[in-house]
């Protein structure tokens, strides 16, 4: 099973998916924000629609949606789709995942997408390992990052990549993607008797400042930590929102 894929049958609700993890989209259509390079007819949305991906760095602040379109990306593909952090993984592993992609090529004539996260992490003798079979087309890059790639990635790999630069989101991003959080009964809190104030949900939004992990980390925290009152219903209050995401509202006169 793909590392990505998010089942929702009884063994995996069991392991607690959390809710954010739960949430990332299903098709480009569900994705929120990033329209400067995923609206229909923009170059990235088109390379995705055709399947016909190159080497991609993707960069950009916590919560915008990095990992969210690679996991777009391996179900979209036709492409075996291999996925390694940075943080752990060292030049064996890298060169294992290298030699299968030759080999599956040699007798399947399929092509490999590896989707290497945190890749700011790679020192320059791990990122020199890479670029040889990059330029050679054995492998697909999908690298994310929240550095800046022009300062914190080799040169050389940047060229002979397509670099797309992610946005904050916005506070309708957010909170529209709460929203279908609470009613999604699938993935979501829609089987929970949720009651959200409005108040509280545009706090969230707000205070996520553009990262949608933190926004739905706050929401599920706060939905699965607070009993029910007298009617049966889980009342999500600006007070609950505050006590979640740990900070207060503050209000503006003149």
């Amino acid at each position: 099973m793909d590392l990505f894929e998010v089942k929702s049958d009884k063994k995996k609700e069991g392991k607690r998916i959390p809710l954010a993890a739960r949430m990332r989209p299903r098709c480009l259509d569900e994705f929120a924000g990033q329209r400067h390079i995923l609206a229909p007819g923009k170059l990235l949305r088109r390379a995705i629609d055709a399947d016909r991906i190159a080497s991609l760095i993707l960069y950009g602040p916590p919560g915008t949606g990095k990992t969210a379109l690679a996991c777009l990306i391996a179900k979209m593909s036709n492409a075996h789709f291999e996925v390694l952090n940075a943080t752990v993984a060292g030049v064996s592993e890298l060169r294992k995942v290298i030699a299968q992609a030759k080999e599956r090529e040699r007798l399947k004539g399929g092509k490999t997408i590896l989707f290497l996260d945190e890749i700011h992490r790679f020192n320059k003798l791990q990122q020199d390992a890479l670029m040889p079979d990059v330029e050679e087309g054995v492998i697909t890059l999908i690298g994310a990052t929240t550095h800046n790639p022009f300062f914190s990635i080799a040169a050389a790999l940047v060229s002979r990549s397509q670099i797309f630069e992610f946005k904050p989101l916005s506070d309708v991003d957010i909170l529209t993607i709460l929203k279908y959080a609470i009613k999604d009964k699938e993935r979501g809190l829609g089987a929970l008797p949720l009651a959200p104030d409005d108040t509280a949900l545009r706090h969230l939004a707000k205070v996520a400042n553009g990262d949608a992990r933190r926004g739905l980390n706050a929401l599920e925290v706060g939905a699965l930590t607070t009993a029910p009152a007298p009617d049966g219903r889980i009342h999500y209050t600006l007070q609950v929102a505050e006590d979640s995401i740990q900070k207060k509202a503050v209000v503006y006169d003149q």
